[in-house]
Order: C-alpha cells, then structure tokens, then sequence
C-alpha cells in the first residue's frame, strides 16, 4: 500500500495513463458525465470529498497546460472560481454547454462529491521535461 499521495487504485491508475493532451474533467456531483471517457467517482455524500481537496490532489500529480471552466462560475460560485483563478492565471472560460460538449473528449472524468454549482473544471495534462 502507498504511503502517501493518491490511494485510490482507479485514480492512480488512470493518471498513470495519461499522456500530452489528454483532458480531465474535474467536476461536481451534478456535471453530466459524458459516455466514453474513463470514469472515477470519488463522491461518498454531498461535499465529501470537495472539488477544492481533489483539484488540489490531481495538482499534485498532474502537470497542467492548461484548463477550461464554465463562464457561470463566476456569479454562481465565486469560491470555485477564486480556486481556478488561483491556480490557472489563464483560465479560458466557456459557456457552460460548451464546457460540457468539450468534456465528451476528455480521457478521465474524476467525480467529486461536490455540492455547489459549477465546480467543474476541464484540464489539460502537460509533460514534465
């Protein structure tokens, strides 16, 4: 068993298979999941775990290039988009339904059990070298 880091056995797996370019839906217990792309639901009750404790997790672990969030996040949910603003000073927004058209492309959707609207967040793996 790991020490530390990612302990979830799907999630770390999955992370393990991406390479340049693939997409990661980070998204809330509400976001459609779209047909096709691998799935991990961390969700276990409303708010456990939250979009902030995974996003931070995958942070991590993942080299980002960049990442997509719905427009609406700012007036809905000012909080989630302090946290995208903190951490992807180029964050492109789109309008939600596009977001969610974009997300049917992603390789892995990672559930949180996030209660609040539009915690979602579209990542854009990197490489490290």
């Amino acid at each position: 068993m790991r020490r530390g880091g990612i302990l979830n056995r799907h999630l770390a797996g999955a992370l393990a298979e991406l390479g340049h370019g693939h997409g990661v839906l980070v998204c809330d217990a509400g976001m459609p999941i779209p047909d096709g792309p691998r799935v991990v639901d961390l969700a276990f009750r409303a708010g456990v775990p939250s979009f902030a404790e995974v996003l931070e997790g995958l942070l991590t672990e993942l080299v980002v290039e960049g990442a997509t969030a719905a427009r609406e996040v700012r007036e809905a949910n000012p909080a989630a988009a302090a946290l995208l603003d903190g951490h992807f000073p180029e964050l492109a927004l789109v309008p939600h339904e596009e977001l969610k058209t974009l997300s049917a492309g992603a390789r892995l959707v990672v559930r949180t059990g996030e209660a609040r609207p539009y915690a979602n967040v579209l990542l854009r793996c990197g490489v490290f070298f």
